[in-house]
């Protein structure tokens, strides 16, 4: 083909995408479609080899390290005060509160997308592919973050007071991008290798980390409550120093370190009888996780007062500063190094699920679908986002991606808690969906409307109180009056539409308490991602599904009415 004709023919198919975007924005696919016909794009099986012990490990090393070693510093020290501990549990409850709704769909449509999947067979492809998009940002940008965080720790295991020290100054660069970190590159890289080998042995060699890394949790936490005070907690000025608003504003960042328990969802195609292992492992994680957290946040502001506490490095230098204990703080070093590895490779495992279930959907090259014969595993999805998260981990601080990564977490929990009532609560090909769509968008404007109150104007208590009852109030009718029509028989999130409507609410209102800079970034990331899907994702999956779909069905023989009658069942999945 000429490069005229070339030319030509991709000016030609972008003329055509309003007509695309038109046929596949909303089109949907039915759980029994993700399980058998989607998948089988991706060539080979992803081996079942997983038990509800390895699920609970990976939920537990996935979320420890990457949270209390990476944010709780920065959260006691500039937001929150000793009240971060207060901080923990209001994130813990949100997460809990997801990690219900992550379950029922993990259960029912068992396959390697997780959130991505679970949107497009309730909203279609466009909301799927952005929830996607998403939550991948999210995995690079906090992987990137936790391997300079292994950096830190890891200096201090060998007596560097220093945190930078085992970090290379270049003059010229913009600041928080002038401190090369290969150390941080060395080990994405070789968990990069580990990862495409098997994900068994990964899961055997997880479960070795996070068992010792409990182990040198208890270790931190009755060290920490022995050689600390309750005096820290309230001085210099008080629990709370930065008031309730501070508390929140914590919560918000902390969330951070709860990203890890949906991982376990990503692994759904490779575990035993997931009916039983992902309830168990999903919100177990989540449980074990957030009494951790606490309990060791309250350890370290128990040890020095809230301004004394080191961004960096914190358990560390709580240790060497203030008890004394220079061979402690080797050991904190040596013990949160582990914890980061531990979490860097369960979260680089479902970075990977999520990448190769996208391509199979055509929305990202196919290529990095495809699972390889022998290992079982995404072969090139894993080394492409391990390349990706190097190269960000090289040169990009960890208070640049903290919030927002934040915020496009919060968005996606926000998304699939919405996706499970409306699954619920409408009859799929024949019902209405008006009275549902209406109770989302009251109680996403009520929570709204509650956030902004308490953000510009915390002091005027009616707007957060006319907010707060009319959400309670429109759950309340919505669950009176609107019949739930779809309750799977497995596993099923008690008591909806409440912990559905409380996770709304929630990740609201956190996502309001981040800064302006947090949204700026997530817009400009929207925006890039939407753009891809307008020029490149919607020509994929209109080629894919509905050009050479029909070419192949024809092809084969099959009649034009079966045709016709598959794509309606998928439109209205």
């Amino acid at each position: 083909m000429s490069s005229s004709s070339y030319f030509s023919t991709i000016l030609h198919s972008i003329t055509k995408t309003p007509h695309k975007l038109k046929k596949r924005m909303l089109i949907t696919w039915t759980p029994d479609q993700e399980l058998n016909q989607v998948r089988q794009r991706s060539g080979a099986d992803m081996k079942k080899k997983l038990d509800w012990y390895d699920l609970v490990a990976l939920g537990v090393g996935g979320m420890l390290g990457a949270g209390v070693f990476v944010t709780t510093g920065h959260v006691a020290h500039t937001i929150a005060g000793p009240s971060v501990f207060v901080s923990y549990i209001i994130a813990g409850v949100s997460a809990l509160l997801s990690s219900f709704c992550y379950t029922e769909f993990s259960v029912e449509v068992p396959v390697a997308g997780g959130a991505f999947s679970y949107l497009r067979v309730t909203f279609g492809e466009f909301v799927g592919y952005f929830g996607g998009a998403n939550i991948l940002m999210e995995y690079v940008l906090s992987n990137a973050a936790v391997a300079r965080s292994f950096t830190e720790y890891l200096s201090c295991t060998f007596g560097s007071n220093n945190p930078n020290s085992w970090r290379i100054e270049v003059n010229g660069l913009p600041k928080g991008y002038s401190s090369l970190d290969f150390t941080a590159v060395a080990l994405v890289l070789i968990l990069t290798l580990c990862l495409c080998h098997s994900t068994k042995e990964s899961s055997v060699l997880n479960l070795v980390m996070t068992v010792f890394h409990l182990m040198f949790f208890g270790f931190i936490i009755v060290a920490g409550f022995c050689n600390g005070s309750s005096k820290n907690l309230v001085r210099p000025k008080g629990l709370a120093p930065f008031g309730v608003r501070g508390i929140l504003n914590g919560a918000a960042t902390v969330y951070f370190s709860y990203i890890g328990y949906d991982t376990v969802s990503t692994l759904a195609e490779e575990i035993k009888n997931p009916s039983k292992n992902l309830p168990i492992g999903i919100t177990g994680s989540v449980i074990i996780v957030s009494v951790l957290y606490c309990l060791m946040s309250l350890a370290l502001s128990s040890m020095m007062p809230y301004n004394e506490i080191m961004e960096n490095a914190s358990f560390s230098s709580a240790f060497q500063n203030t008890v004394g204990w220079k061979w402690a703080s080797n050991v904190v070093g040596a013990g949160a190094s582990l914890g980061i590895v531990a979490s860097l490779l369960v979260a680089m495992l479902g970075q990977a699920r999520y990448l190769c279930v996208i391509g199979r959907a055509r929305l990202v090259p196919v290529w990095l679908a495809k699972v390889h014969p022998f290992t079982g595993t995404p072969l090139n999805a894993t080394i492409f986002l391990g390349i990706c998260t190097a190269s960000i981990a090289l040169f990009t601080d960890l208070e640049i991606v903290l919030e927002m990564i934040s915020i496009g977490t919060l968005v996606v929990f926000y998304l699939v808690a919405n996706a499970l009532i409306y699954r619920r609560y409408v009859k799929l090909s024949s019902g209405n969906p008006f009275p549902t769509i209406l109770f989302l968008l009251i109680l996403s404007l009520t929570s709204i409307g509650f956030s902004l109150s308490w953000k510009f104007n915390g002091d005027c208590l009616w707007g957060l109180i006319i907010f707060g009852f009319a959400s309670v109030i429109v759950t309340a009718i919505f669950h009176r009056f609107v019949p739930c029509y779809h309750r799977p028989s497995e596993w099923s999130v008690p008591l909806m539409p409440w912990p559905a409507a409380c996770s709304i609410f929630l990740n609201v209102f956190l996502m309001n308490s981040l800064n302006k800079k947090a949204f700026q970034r997530f817009g400009i990331w929207s925006f890039v991602v939407t753009l891809f899907y307008v020029l490149y994702g919607v020509h994929s999956t209109y080629h894919a599904e509905e050009e050479v779909g029909l070419e192949v069905d024809l092809h084969d023989g099959n009649s034009l009415t079966a045709i016709v009658q598959t794509k309606l069942e998928v439109q209205l999945g």
